[in-house]
């Protein structure tokens, strides 16, 4: 047995969130690759305001 290597991607199924999931400002933040700060969040939360749960979807590969 081969140890997994640390190159290999993460499975499309482990990236991508499911439907109907509650999705949180600070889950934005982080998929965006930010730090959570009071802007950040800000952000996050008129981004979901505007395009709701499936934001988090435009910014996971």
């Amino acid at each position: 047995m081969t140890n997994p290597s640390e190159d290999r991607a993460t499975p499309d199924a482990l990236l991508h969130t499911r439907t109907g999931t509650e999705v949180t400002p600070e889950d934005l933040v982080l998929a965006a690759g930010r730090d959570i700060t009071p802007a950040t969040l800000e952000w996050a939360r008129r981004k979901l305001a505007e395009e709701g749960p499936a934001a988090i979807e435009k910014l996971l590969p």
